[in-house]
């Protein structure tokens, strides 16, 4: 590839590798390959590469892939993951500048640490802040939204974008700003001062909570449908409210199975390889209970999980 024979005249400093095997890095550990994988060394690094790559030519750029089925099938052209020269958290009074590539347990665990309240529900959020912004992620009744002060992306040419939260577009589980060509490389969250015991006593909590009540110990990703809103719920005649794992237990998907695919049995909005499941086997279960019901009680699941790539 020419982005290859580019790296190896000198031109980018990060780390290219061809037929990355994808899948298998990700949260369900399945999966096809990626046909060229490149790991930028900063955001210098990753700014000269936007600013050359091909226009036209498939890109995706992927975080911690959390929440994301890559399909068997990989994916073509150029996948850009941001790893740990993207994870720096750095705090300034009652504000956690987070790099794009950080986990969001490790930003909820650095607040803490300096008494900086609020931002406990990042814990429940499995992977990156670049994930969580671009999909507006949230958990116990709190969404990024709600901490988000500014976020810092780069466009298509490499140009560095400040953003705004009004520059966001945030509503439930969608960012607007991701759909615009743009790759976010960091975020700036504020909390605010509390006593450190207090905070660290929630985030027990929640890991407890979470510990009891999801199957964080399997292979899994974040949850697998996205909440119906009111309005759709009242236009299907259901109670305002009900949420997606009722539905899916409504219509028996509580440990269905497809393949090596199961809904858990402990939370059944949380899909999980048993062993052996491929990225088919996942989806065909997901689409299953979006199929069930939709026919059984009158509504459209949609999926939260992302699914990458070719079948």
């Amino acid at each position: 590839m020419a982005l290859l024979s580019a790296h190896r005249q000198g031109t980018y400093r990060g780390k290219f590798t061809k037929d990355f095997p994808l899948g298998e890095k990700s949260w369900f550990r399945c999966g096809g390959k990626a046909d060229l994988l490149f790991e930028p060394e900063d955001i210098e690094d990753l700014s000269v590469f936007l600013k050359e790559y091909p226009a036209g030519d498939p890109l995706m750029v992927l975080g911690g892939m959390a929440n994301c089925i890559i399909r068997d099938g990989g994916i073509r052209g150029c996948v850009v993951r941001l790893g740990k020269p993207f994870a720096e958290i750095e705090i300034q009074g009652n504000r956690i500048m987070a790099g794009a590539g950080a986990l969001n347990g490790s930003v909820a665990a650095a607040a803490a640490k300096e008494g900086i309240g609020g931002l406990e529900f990042l814990s429940g959020i499995p992977g990156t802040v670049g994930g969580a912004l671009a999909m507006n992620a949230g958990a116990y009744g709190t969404e990024v939204k709600d901490v988000l002060a500014a976020a810092m992306a780069l466009d298509d040419f490499g140009v560095f974008v400040p953003l705004e939260l009004e520059d966001m577009d945030m509503s439930y589980r969608t960012c607007g700003a991701a759909s615009r060509g743009i790759t976010f490389v960091g975020a700036v969250f504020e909390g605010k001062e509390e006593d450190r015991e207090i905070v660290r006593e929630r985030l027990k909590e929640i890991k407890a909570k979470r510990q009891e009540t999801q199957p964080i110990s399997e292979k899994t990703g974040g949850s697998t449908f996205a909440n119906p809103t009111d309005t759709e719920l009242e236009k299907a005649g259901l109670e305002k409210g009900t949420r997606a794992w009722q539905l899916v237990e409504k219509v028996g998907g509580r440990g269905l199975k497809i393949g090596g695919a199961q809904m858990s049995e402990k939370h059944c909005n949380f899909m999980i390889n048993t062993g052996d499941a491929t990225a088919k086997d996942l989806e065909e279960l997901g689409d299953e209970l979006i199929r069930r019901v939709r026919e059984e009680c009158g509504i459209e699941l949609h999926w939260e999980i992302k699914r990458l790539g070719e079948r």
